[in-house]
């Protein structure tokens, strides 16, 4: 063992002890003169492996690459997204890939770091049960009984004016609370329109010194809700391509986050997504562009409608409930209706009907009854990402059983926790009400316990962000219901946390180091260039508790290793 290491253990043996005496600073002053004087390398040299699944043959000879270069440039970790979470679903092509992969690690002297236990991006867990993701409410929605079902009935009472963009006084419209600019920016269109006789076309963003083209009509909403937008959209060498939005607010809380692809230049084409009202009463409803440079952007044939049960969840915290109108009587699934399941579910592709409610024979429910059902259901943010619960017992099961599999193929001396943009939650019956910092706490301190059931040395690294008050640990985030504020004083302070970005955070580093936790700075977000890097490289070096550096590329863009590698050298 290193001076330098022996320090570092003792430094971290005293932080527990000198916390509870409020001494924190005096930890500070002994692990920087340690860790943060550059005496020697950075004890952590990573390379983050992403954008690929196995699921290729190319893919070994691809990862192998990155792999060689980094070893070359004296870098000592992957840390691996490769769907090590979900190792019970795979094939044996997938494994003799990995056991390539790891072998080239070996070779290469790279510690093996699988990244798992997504909770934000609930793929792999979805993949063991799709009703685990995160549930919003729709409650006391109408059904109408005829023959052997009940189908939903939208509410009468909303309204959604001149979708069309029909009605208007040359270039202002009627029904909207405003578009930008009307004949500078926004413009009524008769020659170019999807139906009708008009549309509306934005052009000449550079009027517009943010970039904006936008339009918005206040729409009145019941709460607990599911609503879906359609818009149809064309393009004439929009730039950027990623300008064009649809969303709705409430207040400056987004309720629908999503991004869209829709290319610079294109013919008409439908754009659909869903949005549930929560508690809201008024939402108010975007579209057009923020940003924009330059091109055109036509809008047209906008709908909003009240929809029934699509992507319901079924587990214990997202029940469905099915009452007579007036609430008095509570029918009773499998005696006087069936699940209500959704044949086609998928947040992803919700342009779609909703399922009706079968009734069983025997039912005590009657032909032309009018019923009030409630249901939760899942829900896409930015068009692919789907959050689960961290409240259900299911979710621990999955993530034991899959660090069981973990130990016994790979045996990690480290993991990465990728609990990263919690987006939802506090929602359903096994979440509401309850402290959102603790539960995510309590979720990441479970998954560390599971893994050191079946690794009990391994040392265990979290991205920053749900845990840093300056990133995402903060109320008002996404569609979560409460706070994560305090998060991390609910998790185990031997945790090193991987505070991510593109610019150099020194006062999220600052903070980590202050609580008295290490860090690793995940420092190289696809730029053009290392500058950035050099930045977190002076910051790891005047910041207690900093272990080191990793390359994080989120596009396959590993041109720069090389000399990231060597300037982490030449610091030393």
């Amino acid at each position: 063992m290193t001076r330098l290491s022996r320090c570092v253990r003792r430094s971290a043996g005293w932080i527990s002890i000198v916390r509870r005496a409020g001494l924190l600073a005096l930890v500070a002053c002994v692990v920087a003169g340690s860790v943060g004087s550059g005496a020697e390398p950075l004890q952590d040299r990573f390379v983050w492996i992403f954008g690929w699944n196995l699921n290729r043959e190319t893919d070994v000879g691809e990862i192998t690459q990155v792999l060689d270069v980094a070893a070359r440039h004296q870098l000592n970790g992957a840390v691996m997204s490769l769907g090590l979470d979900t190792l019970c679903q795979k094939s044996p092509e997938y494994f003799r890939r990995l056991d390539a992969v790891r072998e080239a690690c070996q070779r290469n002297h790279l510690d093996f770091i699988p990244a798992i236990f997504s909770v934000g991006y609930g793929g792999a867990v979805l993949a063991h049960n799709r009703n685990l993701a995160a549930g919003v409410p729709v409650e006391n929605a109408t059904f109408v009984v005829a023959g052997q079902q009940a189908t939903f009935q939208p509410d009468p009472e909303m309204r959604w004016n001149n979708g069309g963009f029909e009605e208007h006084q040359e270039h202002q419209l009627a029904g909207y609370r405003f578009h930008d600019q009307p004949g500078v920016v926004s413009f009524v269109d008769r020659q170019v329109y999807h139906g009708g006789s008009a549309a509306l076309r934005f052009e000449n963003f550079s009027a517009n010194r943010h970039g904006h083209g936008r339009v918005m009509q206040e729409l009145a909403v019941r709460p607990h809700r599911c609503y879906r937008l359609s818009l149809w959209v064309k393009t004439e060498g929009l730039q950027p391509a990623s300008a064009f939005r649809m969303q709705v607010l409430s207040g400056e809380r987004s309720l629908a986050p999503m991004d869209f692809d829709v290319p610079e230049t294109t013919d008409w084409r439908k754009i659909t997504m869903l949005f549930n009202s929560l508690d809201c009463q008024t939402v108010n409803v975007y579209a057009g562009t923020w940003g924009a440079r330059s091109g055109r952007l036509w809008l047209d044939d906008w709908t909003v409608e009240e929809v029934g049960p699509l992507n319901v969840l079924h587990r214990p915290g997202t029940p469905v409930t099915v009452c007579s109108e007036d609430g008095t009587t509570t029918y009773v699934e499998d005696r006087d209706y069936a699940p209500l399941e959704d044949p086609r579910y998928s947040p992803y592709r919700v342009d779609r009907e909703a399922p009706a409610l079968q009734l069983l024979p025997g039912s005590r429910i009657q032909p032309g009854q009018r019923l009030r059902v409630s249901w939760y259901h899942a829900l896409a943010i930015n068009g692919s990402q789907v959050t689960v619960c961290m409240a259900e017992p299911e979710l621990y099961e999955i993530f034991d059983h899959e660090a069981a599999l973990l130990a016994e193929r790979l045996q990690p001396r480290r993991v990465l926790l990728n609990m990263d943009e919690v987006r939802m939650g506090g929602t359903c019956q096994a979440c509401a009400h309850r402290n959102m910092g603790e539960l995510l706490g309590e979720c990441i301190t479970r998954q560390v316990q599971i893994l050191r059931r079946h690794l009990p040395e391994v040392e265990v690294y979290v991205w920053s962000d749900m845990l840093d008050p300056h990133h995402n640990a903060h109320d008002n985030y996404f569609l979560v219901q409460g706070d994560f504020t305090g998060s991390w004083d609910h998790v185990p302070h031997d945790l090193t946390i991987a505070v991510w970005g593109g610019e150099p955070r020194a006062k999220n580093l600052q903070f980590f180091a202050e609580k008295g936790f290490q860090t690793l700075a995940a420092c190289y977000y696809d730029a053009d260039d290392l500058q950035d890097v050099q930045g977190w490289l002076r910051l790891a070096r005047q910041t207690p508790g900093v272990r080191g550096l990793m390359y994080t590329p989120w596009q396959k863009k590993y041109a720069l290793l090389s000399e990231f590698g060597d300037l982490l050298q030449s610091d030393k």
